[in-house]
């Protein structure tokens, strides 16, 4: 008899980073019969761009609007951005708000609809610390005015991770992110520092699977 997978996990990973970072959460949520799709971003992972050849926050994220375009109309997914990737997922959550059930940010940038995304980019020297391959944050493409509405962006109902012990985004910055664009729902795991899906994996993947039967 065939298996039938209950919800479908699309997980975007924050500045630097790849699709490789959530190597123990994919495991742990496909045990759990569920679908993971784990992306790389423009010049990230095993993506074959260069970052001279990502001139835009467009080129950035255009595996991920691909991806979101590549799905059944009729199909459903639960998004989930850390870091950096929060700002990332907010634009899919714009251009493609019936296709989400649930947007979920991890110790994430969460922007609102009325400011620009850019004014909650900081420019952090930890975060250099964990680099991976180079980045660009794309602030200009970040200040644009109207680039989230209410009537999508909005639309999508969102979770908030808050990750203890985070020394790159520290509990007061995840807590203003939270203020200024207040979420459904706050959830919080401790002892997790930044690269929670790393150090608390287990955790994780129980919030994010209570997260998918409350939001469907």
């Amino acid at each position: 008899m065939e298996k039938i997978l209950k919800k479908h996990f699309v997980l975007v990973h924050g500045f630097c980073l790849g699709a490789w970072c959530w190597y123990k959460l994919v495991n742990l949520l496909q045990k759990a019969d569920h679908k993971v799709s784990s992306l790389d971003l423009g010049a990230s992972g095993v993506n074959m761009k260069q970052l001279k050849e990502i001139v835009s926050i467009s080129d950035y994220v255009k595996p991920l609007i691909d991806f979101m375009v590549s799905l059944p109309h009729d199909e459903k997914v639960i998004l989930v951005g850390h870091s950096y990737g929060g700002l990332c997922i907010s634009l899919a959550m714009e251009a493609f708000p019936q296709k989400i059930s649930a947007a979920v940010f991890i110790t994430a940038y969460m922007p609102n609809h009325k400011d620009p995304p850019a004014l909650l980019i900081q420019e952090d020297l930890e975060l250099a610390k964990m680099l991976i391959r180079p980045g660009k944050f794309f602030t200009e493409d970040m200040s644009k005015e109207g680039l989230l509405t209410q009537e999508k962006y909005g639309s999508v109902r969102r979770v908030y991770v808050l990750c203890q012990d985070d020394s790159i985004m520290e509990e007061e910055f995840q807590i203003y992110n939270i203020q200024k664009s207040p979420p459904n729902e706050v959830k919080s795991i401790a002892k997790a520092g930044h690269m929670v899906m790393i150090s608390q994996p287990k955790k994780l993947s129980l919030c994010l699977q209570e997260i998918a039967d409350n939001y469907h």
